[in-house]
């Protein structure tokens, strides 16, 4: 299991109940998405170069276990499907506490805009390659785009 945000939870991130505040957890999630494309060569410099951007249509996030100021989190993340020009896909994110117990997954469903079009549009071919070589779940699923 390879992990794309490890970190301290953060007094900001903490509610009025103690615990980790609901958006924080997206916050972990969207720091490992953005580290696992930097790890693929999809930095973020080299999208803004092609004025291309991720765009999310859909986040859930299953809270299982509380997680409390001052905790070390770890964050896995994963594609559990996409389409074969990589234009429209779906990522899983598993966030652990510092004692290994499994406290959140989260999933997103996302493509990629044209940041000054503000339309979506697809990777160019070598970015697509790039996109390929994300890591994928065990039950990855390659849709096919209905017409």
């Amino acid at each position: 299991m390879k992990f794309y945000y490890e970190g301290q939870v953060l007094w900001a991130q903490i509610d009025a109940n103690q615990h980790l505040r609901h958006s924080a957890y997206a916050d972990f999630g969207a720091q490992a998405r953005l580290t696992l494309l930097n790890s693929i060569g999809l930095a973020a410099s080299v999208l803004y170069g092609h004025k291309i951007g991720p765009v999310l249509f859909r986040e859930e996030l299953i809270y299982l276990r509380e997680v409390g100021i001052n905790d070390y989190v770890k964050v896995t993340c994963e594609v559990i499907k996409a389409r074969p020009d990589g234009s429209w896909w779906t990522m899983r994110h598993e966030l652990y506490r510092g004692d290994g117990i499994k406290a959140a997954v989260i999933t997103v469903d996302g493509a990629w805009i044209d940041m000054e079009k503000r339309k979506l549009t697809l990777l160019p071919p070598a970015l697509t390659a790039l996109f390929a070589q994300a890591p994928k779940s065990s039950d990855y699923i390659e849709e096919i785009k209905k017409v």
